[in-house]
């Protein structure tokens, strides 16, 4: 039997009836991002036999909710949007459920996917030739300390800017043809990494529908009449 990744509390009809509740109170710009992020969630809830497509379905729903301005051409600029959202996101988490979501599943996909070599870009970038990335093995232990000593320093800003700079460099393999559908291959990390967008991206959706007077930049492509 496949594998339920979105837990009742946080599904798309859960979701979706708490956004019917509120959306009158909602400013334009979150009412689009919330619309588009529950539709694609909807999407990844149907593509139980397929991880790939559950991957690319949940991250589009995350796009939806955080991307903003025009379009990012590099990693680090993306990077700087990601640290950005994240930091507006924590600061609503007064009850603290992105953190305590994180460590539910802390000993299983997350760390598992910090423990990939193949979704750091570092090993990525000595693999391709590229100069200045020889201690890529060295930088590599010491992300997976850092990322231990934030769990117990509930340091959840540092933990999901780790998390989503190995979900990204998976994203750009996927994206970028750089896997095969359903490869035996990658298995690992795309499973991991359904997993994790799975029960953080709600979670970031219930707490931008929890603040509705927060101003959000309009999306890269807000709805033209």
């Amino acid at each position: 039997m496949a594998k339920k990744i979105i837990q009742d509390e946080f599904s798309f009809a859960a979701l979706k009836e708490k956004q019917r509740r509120l959306r009158e109170g909602f400013e334009p710009n979150l009412g689009l991002r919330v619309h588009r992020s529950l539709s694609w969630l909807q999407r990844a809830e149907l593509a139980t036999e397929d991880p790939d497509g559950q991957f690319v379905f949940l991250w589009i729903a995350f796009n939806a909710a955080y991307s903003e301005g025009l379009p990012v051409d590099t990693y680090y600029s993306e990077r700087s949007v990601f640290d950005g959202y994240f930091t507006r996101i924590l600061s609503f988490d007064k009850d603290q459920l992105v953190y305590k979501a994180i460590w539910k599943r802390f000993s299983g996909a997350i760390r598992l996917l910090i423990d990939n070599q193949f979704v750091f870009q570092p090993f990525w970038n000595h693999h391709n030739g590229v100069d200045g990335y020889q201690d890529w093995a060295e930088r590599f232990s010491k992300s997976k300390r850092r990322m231990n000593e934030a769990l117990v320093a509930k340091d959840t800003k540092l933990i999901l800017s780790t998390v989503f700079d190995r979900l990204y460099v998976l994203r750009n393999q996927i994206i970028h043809g750089g896997a095969t559908w359903n490869s035996s291959v990658n298995r690992s990390q795309i499973k991991e990494g359904a997993e994790i967008l799975a029960f953080l991206v709600p979670v970031f959706v219930t707490l931008m529908m929890d603040n509705p007077n927060t101003k959000w930049g309009p999306p890269l492509y807000p709805v033209v009449e």
